[in-house]
């Protein structure tokens, strides 16, 4: 077991690739920061057999398993002892991440949040609704409207301000960011306010991911997830990747409501823990 540079990204590649849209995460972290280090915030350390990378380990700002069994959790959980948690999430597909919390829970503090059987979901073909077609990409334009609404998303959603602790201005560069991708969208009422708004967080040649799902709490109940991911998928589809993919609180009924609504299916399990 050893830590991933830029020579291992062909053979990480091939290992996301066994299951590609669940592991859309981890492959456009490997292709933006060709493993490095210094661009990573951190590692990724893989676990060989036989001279084969087998499974791997994301260790960020979230800590993500990839392809790893039994075997592999019990050796990443080894290498994980006695060192600080530095991530801020520990997420992925459901039995690995409580495989592994399982391993590590004696050896760090309590999490503040568990979320478990979180559903992951798919839509590689045209949505089961018409898309909302004042669903639009965002612009800087928008940015006045646009910032307050991702921050009430965020922290409505994690249960903590993205901006505590001074981390305004780095979330306001993710926000911009996603902005000048193309990746951002939403509907605007008449005055200029948010109805509606996604982001594509991760984008690999298999799939778009979509995060930051958000409606005003006033125009609740009305249809606009639904159609707003209609529009967002369609968009994606057409211009960004084959799939479009992304996982929900299993609580969360009315998402999970709208996102069927819109014809995306289940495809498997996520879980998060919060730190």
């Amino acid at each position: 077991m050893r830590t991933l540079g830029s020579a291992d990204v062909p053979a990480f590649l091939e290992l996301a690739a066994k299951d590609p849209v669940v592991n859309v995460f981890v492959d456009y972290r490997a292709r933006m920061t060709r493993l490095d280090p210094t661009w990573l915030g951190g590692e990724v350390i893989g676990r060989f057999v036989g001279g084969e990378l087998v499974a791997a380990l994301h260790i960020g700002a979230n800590l993500v398993p990839v392809q790893a069994g039994p075997v592999d959790l019990q050796e990443f959980a080894r290498h994980l002892r006695g060192s600080p948690a530095t991530w801020a999430t520990l997420v992925g597909p459901h039995t690995a991440v409580e495989r592994l919390w399982a391993l590590l829970q004696d050896d760090y503090d309590a999490p503040r949040a568990e979320r478990w059987r979180q559903p992951h979901l798919e839509l590689t073909g045209a949505p089961a609704v018409p898309g909302d077609p004042l669903v639009r990409r965002t612009t800087e334009a928008d940015l006045a409207a646009l910032y307050p609404a991702c921050v009430a998303m965020y922290t409505e959603e994690v249960g903590v301000s993205p901006e505590t602790g001074g981390g305004g201005p780095l979330y306001r560069a993710r926000v911009r960011q996603l902005v000048n991708r193309g990746w951002s969208f939403a509907r605007f009422d008449e005055s200029g306010r948010v109805l509606f708004k996604a982001e594509v967080a991760s984008v690999t040649p298999y799939a778009a991911q979509v995060q930051g799902v958000w409606v005003a709490p006033h125009a609740r109940g009305h249809g606009l997830a639904a159609a707003g991911m209609a529009r967002v998928a369609e968009i994606a589809l057409a211009e960004i990747a084959p799939t479009v993919s992304l996982y929900v609180n299993e609580w969360n009924l009315p998402a999970r409501a709208a996102y069927a609504r819109a014809g995306f299916v289940e495809t498997a399990r996520f879980s998060t823990i919060m730190f």
